[in-house]
């Protein structure tokens, strides 16, 4: 086996957005050698990584020239060119999550119909090319409808009421789905490394900001019954089987009021819904992620203490150079743990960074974040 610790075992990350910063940071721990590839020179890993590239992981040449001299390429983003990931693959190289399972996590379409076709729960659904289609479903309204790719964050996602409502839906191949009488809105991370080793973190719940359709906090552990929670671990494992995953998955499930669990959508990667674990579990997801990747032992993934994680999002009229309010009065609590994502802009609802709020009672925890959330602003003053 290879010296993972040499400066001549390369590791390839396609993206280098915050998942790729707060990777980098678990990697220095190993003294992991890691290179990004990134559109943007001013991206968040620019600084972090062993080589910086500058290039467009959608593009086919960029992505193999980059990945043709790793031992492991991986990702922190799926909208990446997993055609050059398959002939990558093909030469050698070990790609994780594989492109075969990423080419179905790429198109919504083809998440539904693999839980369809492996009997795996998930709320009701068609899969149209146009607008016009909706005028003939045969769901129930409201129905939301996604586009099949390159949505992610609440977008290229809309709530349509009714039939009144089509001309505002999107003209293109999309999944719409039939609404969910919703109780919560919970979400598992799990990693499965080559030796068929699987482990889950515990089961959160989500909170989202109803403007922007993103989640702005994270309770964990989630306040469900021990029958909920063991469905969702048992639901999330299949699918990490069924599929034969290496890496990371985030399970995101709804949870409706007759006590079923359903399968939400899946990341093949770290995820915003892991982000409590830097502090709030014995391993995080990024260390996971980078354990399951190499094959190594997957770590410990029990609770530290309670913990919320909010996001910092950017104010509903920011836009411009970031400026950061609130900081030293929270940098003052104890169990308070922020981390900013390097982004030098700020746009509305951009994900800026995140907090992290420890406390041995999780309702004590609730309280602390929701009025860390008065106090703590991204503008663009």
């Amino acid at each position: 086996m290879k010296n993972i610790h040499s400066q001549n075992f390369k590791i390839g990350i396609l993206g280098g957005g915050q998942l790729g910063r707060m990777t980098l940071q678990e990697a220095y721990n190993l003294n992991l050698h890691i290179d990004i590839l990134d559109p943007s020179s001013n991206a968040p890993c620019k600084n972090l990584a062993n080589e910086f590239v500058v290039g467009d992981f959608k593009n086919y040449d960029d992505v193999y020239a980059f990945g043709k001299d790793k031992d492991v390429v991986s990702i922190e983003f799926e909208d990446v060119n997993s055609d050059a990931l398959v002939q990558l693959e093909k030469e050698g190289v070990k790609v994780f999550p594989q492109p075969n399972i990423l080419k179905i996590i790429q198109d919504k379409g083809l998440q539904k119909q693999f839980y369809s076709d492996h009997n795996l729960p998930t709320s009701n659904f068609e899969l149209i090319e146009h607008k016009e289609d909706l005028a003939k479903t045969k769901l129930n309204f409201p129905v939301f409808q996604k586009l099949r790719t390159s949505g992610y964050d609440g977008y290229g996602v809309q709530r349509i009421n009714s039939k009144d409502e089509l001309e505002n839906a999107f003209d293109a191949p999309s999944v719409i789905e039939e609404g969910v009488d919703l109780d919560k809105e919970l979400s598992v991370v799990l990693a499965r490394n080559e030796k068929g080793e699987i482990k889950h973190f515990p089961l959160v719940e989500l909170e989202f900001n109803p403007k922007a359709n993103m989640v702005e906090f994270l309770f964990s552990p989630a306040n469900v019954s021990k029958v909920v929670e063991e469905k969702a671990y048992n639901l999330a494992t299949t699918l990490i089987e069924k599929l034969e995953m290496i890496g990371l998955l985030a399970v995101e499930l709804f949870l409706n009021k007759d006590g079923e669990i359903l399968i939400n959508e899946i990341a093949p990667r770290a995820h915003n819904s892991g982000h409590q674990s830097i502090e709030g579990n014995y391993t995080s997801q990024f260390a996971q992620h980078l354990r399951a990747i190499l094959n190594l032992p997957l770590g410990n993934t029990d609770l530290i203490a309670p913990s919320v994680m909010l996001n910092l999002l950017g104010e509903e009229n920011a836009n411009g150079t970031a400026h950061y309010e609130g900081f030293e009065q929270i940098l003052a609590e104890k169990g308070v743990y922020p981390h900013l994502y390097g982004k030098e802009l700020v746009k509305p609802f951009r994900k800026m960074g995140h907090i992290t709020i420890l406390d041995e009672d999780l309702e004590r925890a609730k309280d602390k974040a929701r009025r860390i959330k008065t106090i703590v602003k991204v503008t663009s003053k």
